[in-house]
């Protein structure tokens, strides 16, 4: 699998908000999260992107456990919907702009984007 969540738990203080997820997503697959306000699909996802610690479990990429990497070291990128956007720069540039401070050529990241 290229990513694995593994009994993957969330709480914030005693309040629990994710309990013992597990989610396996093969190299070329499309995954959709859907779901109330108020279910958890950001926090999944902020959990992927190591923007928030785990409380429990594990996540691994192409097998390698990635839980506690720093998100610096991480290969995602994250998109924000609100406020966090470079406003000067185009939608492209926006979604590139990770690739870009980790120095992949522009051919690169205009292939990827």
């Amino acid at each position: 699998d290229l990513l694995t969540l593994r009994s993957v738990s969330k709480s914030y203080g005693t309040v629990p908000v994710l309990h013992d997820i597990d989610l396996s997503i093969r190299d070329g697959e499309f995954l959709t999260v859907l779901g109330p306000s108020g279910s958890g699909k950001t926090t999944v996802l902020r959990l992927i992107g190591g923007l928030e610690p785990l409380t429990a479990g594990e996540i691994r990429l192409d097998g390698q456990e990635i839980s506690r990497m720093p998100i610096n070291k991480r290969p995602f990128n994250t998109v924000f919907q609100d406020y966090a956007l470079f406003p000067h720069m185009t939608v492209s540039g926006n979604v590139g702009y990770g690739l870009s401070v980790r120095h992949i050529k522009r051919k690169e990241i205009a292939s990827r984007v």
